[in-house]
C-alpha cells in the first residue's frame, strides 16, 4: 500500500475541485423531478463543471480511450441499481430513488461525491433508507482523526445500517484520491477478518479518503448487469449511495465536497 500524503496547499487545490463537483450535484438534486430522464441530469452535470474548466473522471473510465470504457459523465443509479448506472433515456417516476455520482479534475486535482435524492413523496422505508445512509457516512467522517485505525470506523458504519434493518455492500468500497481518481488505501464501509488482516490501515494527517457507503434495503448480495458497469441488487430491493472526499487533519477531519 503506497499512500499519499498532501499538503496542505493540496489539500485547498482538492477542495477547490470538490466546490465544483458540489455545485454540479447541487443542481442535479434542483433538477430531479418526475419526468426528467438520467441523461438530462448527466447533462446538467457536464455542463457545470465544463463552464469552469475542469473535465470529468468518469467519461471512458478505466483507460479514457474515445469510446472506450464507461460510457457516461456521471454515475446515475436508480432504485434497485447500486453504483455505476449509466444514464440515458430512462424517466424519472414518482417514488424512485436516485443516486448521482459526480467525479471531476480540476488543475491536476480530483474531486469525488455522491448523493441519493427522493423523486417526490416516497415511502417511508425508503426515506429511512436514505437518511440512514447519511447517517453512516455522517458517523464516518466525525469519527475520523490520525492514529485511529480504519476498521474501527468500518465497524461502527457497519453496525449502523445493520442496526437499522439495512445491508452493507460488500463488493465496492471507498478509495483514497488526490492526483487520481482511486488511490491507496482501499476504504469499505464495513469490516471482517479478511481486511483486518490485509487492509486495515491507520488515518494520518494528509491523507484524502472517498468515503462512501452504499445500503441496501434488502439483502448484501448484487450482480454487473450485462452491460459490464451497472451494479443491481440481487434481490430488486433499492439502495442509496452517498459520498464525500474527505481530508484527514491534525485534529480530526475536513469535508472537501461540501461546497465550502
Amino acid at each position: 500500500m503506497s499512500v499519499s500524503l498532501k499538503r496542505p496547499a493540496e489539500v485547498e487545490a482538492m477542495r477547490r475541485a470538490g466546490r465544483l463537483v458540489h455545485r454540479a450535484l447541487e443542481r442535479c438534486r434542483t433538477a430531479v423531478r418526475p419526468g426528467i430522464t438520467t441523461a438530462q441530469l448527466d447533462q446538467i452535470a457536464l455542463d457545470a463543471w465544463l463552464e469552469a474548466g475542469a473535465r470529468g473522471l468518469f467519461k471512458n473510465y478505466p483507460t479514457y480511450e474515445p469510446g472506450k470504457g464507461f460510457p457516461g459523465n456521471t454515475c446515475i443509479s436508480v432504485n434497485e441499481e447500486v453504483v455505476h448506472g449509466i444514464p440515458g433515456p430512462r424517466t424519472l417516476q414518482v417514488g424512485d430513488l436516485v443516486s448521482i455520482d459526480c467525479g471531476i479534475l480540476l488543475d491536476g486535482w480530483c474531486g469525488d461525491s455522491a448523493i441519493t435524492v427522493a423523486v417526490g413523496p416516497v415511502e417511508p422505508k425508503l426515506q429511512r433508507l436514505i437518511d440512514v445512509t447519511r447517517e453512516t457516512l455522517e458517523l464516518a467522517i466525525s469519527a475520523v482523526r490520525p492514529g485511529l485505525r480504519w476498521s474501527d470506523i468500518a465497524r461502527a458504519m457497519q453496525h449502523h445500517v445493520e442496526s437499522n434493518g439495512f445491508s452493507c455492500v460488500r463488493e465496492f468500497v471507498g478509495h483514497g484520491i488526490g492526483r487520481r481518481l482511486h488511490e491507496d488505501p482501499k476504504v469499505p464501509n464495513f469490516t471482517s477478518p479478511e481486511f483486518e488482516r490485509r487492509g486495515d490501515f491507520y488515518l494520518q494527517a494528509g491523507m484524502t479518503i472517498a468515503i462512501e457507503p452504499m445500503v441496501i434495503l434488502g439483502g448484501q448480495e448484487v450482480v454487473v448487469l450485462d452491460d459490464g458497469w451497472t451494479v443491481v441488487t440481487r434481490d430488486g430491493t433499492p439502495a442509496a449511495h452517498i459520498e464525500h472526499t474527505v481530508a484527514v487533519t491534525a485534529s480530526g477531519s475536513d469535508i472537501l465536497t461540501d461546497g465550502r
